[in-house]
């Protein structure tokens, strides 16, 4: 008898056969979890709709009711029912009263054809879900276009050539509807626009990580490019927190929202002695301006939506791991003046102590892993 087990000679074929089961099934789950959230929002968006035409007919009722649900439901199920999103799902229902009908044998007699008999208050989710053929981000997507002509034409267009949420946002960006009005050969254009592009594809694990789908479930969002640079974040983490009693942690991988994309922080800490948030953003490469841009967007959401009163503007901490080149500088610009500028530049760390302390962990965890890998 050998150590080696004996393979079945169909094995192969079984093991395809099984990957292909799962992946099938995957894509499904994450179809069908899209399908029922997008419902929901539009059922939403229905009965806020006709809530307000029930009540006063001015504008400050409209925004009452809506401060006033988002407060209610973002305690009961969390963050992802703001105003901003509930504005959404309102604008959702305005722009797609009657939702897209998929026409299968089995849609035709299971779902009623006359919207109404869905639209009361015992309409369920699943009952509308297969109304929908597109993802939620693609409707927030093309709520963004504002002419009616040329959001029913990327509507019609990711429905027929299949496009991803990525192909769609591409097309939008690149104002494919307007180039293709001028076009003399519309045919070729548009046959071309169905051909993906190799970073248009989604998978079914990014379909589910989608964070609109994550704040529909309540979900926490932890994300990193790379193993090296999760693992630079914890280590940065721990250095700063070893440092004193002045930060305290608020939390890692902290997502935000600025208009329809999506960004993460890496690190949110609080000082307690300048009373004010700290975001820390990891970039692995060289520092550029674009960089410092980003955080400044960051510092300014981060003061409008995450900043207590009584708190001093958040200042931000934008760190290069460049190998061999560690940088690490603080956005102070938006501070209202010198002074508290003055202030904080006192009491942070030193830049110099922490680049010196992430190419520090950044050469350690180097190492560690070539050990790893010689001892495989």
């Amino acid at each position: 008898m050998t150590d080696q087990m004996i393979m079945p000679a169909n094995y192969e074929n079984i093991r395809t056969g099984i990957v292909e089961l799962l992946k099938a099934a995957r894509s499904a789950a994450a179809r069908n979890v899209n399908s029922i959230m997008t419902a929901a929002y539009w059922e939403i968006g229905r009965r806020i709709v006709t809530l307000e035409q029930g009540g006063e007919q001015r504008a400050e009722y409209g925004e009452q009711l809506i401060e006033q649900l988002a407060g209610d439901l973002t305690r009961q199920f969390g963050r992802g029912f703001g105003q901003t999103n509930l504005k959404q799902m309102r604008a959702f229902y305005r722009a797609w009263p009657e939702p897209q009908i998929r026409q299968t044998p089995s849609d035709e007699f299971a779902i009623p054809n006359n919207i109404n008999a869905l639209g009361g208050a015992s309409s369920t989710p699943s009952a509308l879900a297969n109304r929908f053929a597109l993802p939620w981000s693609a409707y927030v997507r093309l709520l963004s276009v504002k002419n009616p002509q040329a959001r029913k034409f990327y509507e019609t267009e990711a429905l027929r050539s299949g496009w991803s949420v990525r192909q769609l946002d591409r097309q939008i960006s690149t104002q494919f509807y307007e180039r293709i009005a001028l076009s003399k050969n519309k045919a070729t254009m548009l046959e071309k626009a169905e051909t993906a592009e190799s970073s248009d594809a989604i998978t079914p694990e990014e379909a589910i990580k989608d964070p609109f789908v994550l704040e529909f479930l309540d979900l926490k969002d932890e994300y990193s490019e790379t193993d090296l640079e999760d693992a630079l974040i914890r280590h940065l983490a721990d250095f700063l927190l070893e440092l004193g009693d002045d930060f305290a942690f608020v939390g890692r991988q902290r997502r935000l929202r600025l208009d329809d994309n999506w960004f993460r922080v890496d690190l949110v800490f609080f000082h307690r002695r300048l009373r004010c948030l700290l975001l820390a953003d990891l970039k692995i490469g060289k520092f550029s301006y674009a960089d410092a841009g980003q955080m400044h967007l960051y510092l300014n959401y981060a003061r409008k939506h995450w900043t207590k009163p009584g708190e001093n503007p958040p200042v931000g901490l934008i760190l290069c791991a460049e190998k061999g080149a560690a940088e690490a500088h603080y956005a102070l610009d938006n501070l209202p003046n010198k002074i508290l500028a003055a202030e904080y530049q006192t009491v942070l760390p030193d830049e110099k102590l922490i680049a010196e302390e992430l190419e520090r962990s950044r050469r350690e965890l180097e190492e560690r892993s070539l050990t790893a890998g010689g001892s495989e």
